[in-house]
């Protein structure tokens, strides 16, 4: 019954990516924001949640959909919000991490082909002790009120 469950929310997306064979860091709420036509670069977000006992990093993260993949965050310079490039998001053992729009999120850049609400998009997340997670993310228009930062 329990396995029928997970693989019903799984079905559903209410589960939208798996723990690591270690059981350590958890994916939730991914998705990756919608663009217009002939924009080259999207963004992906979500909750990483460390569940175990030790502390983690994301190190890096790979898709299909784009030409380059990076982490990045968002920091003020001279009163303008700019985006960086970063090398790690560190994952404190027993606590999450929200990637979100004005924050750390994972930058996807040179889009392969157009974004779609009805094709999830496959990220796959390395942690730094080499574990990977892969996750499919829903594509969703970003919200009302959600400002955008260029590069």
């Amino acid at each position: 019954m329990r396995k029928t469950l997970l693989v019903v929310l799984l079905l559903c997306g209410l589960v939208p990516a798996r723990a690591t064979p270690s059981g350590g860091v958890v994916v939730a709420d991914a998705y990756v924001r919608a663009v217009p036509p002939g924009q080259p670069n999207s963004a992906a977000f979500m909750v990483l949640d460390n569940r175990g006992g030790e502390p983690r990093a994301l190190v890096a993260a790979t898709s299909p959909v784009a030409e380059v993949v990076e982490l990045h965050t968002h920091d003020e310079a001279g009163g303008m919000m700019r985006m960086r490039r970063i090398e790690r998001i560190e994952l404190p053992a027993g606590e999450s991490v929200r990637l979100a729009p004005g924050g750390l999120h994972v930058m996807l850049i040179g889009l392969r082909q157009p974004l779609s609400g009805e094709v999830p998009v496959t990220l796959e997340l390395e942690l730094d002790d080499g574990t990977r997670i892969e996750v499919e993310a829903p594509v969703r228009a970003p919200a009302a009120g959600v400002r955008h930062h260029a590069h």
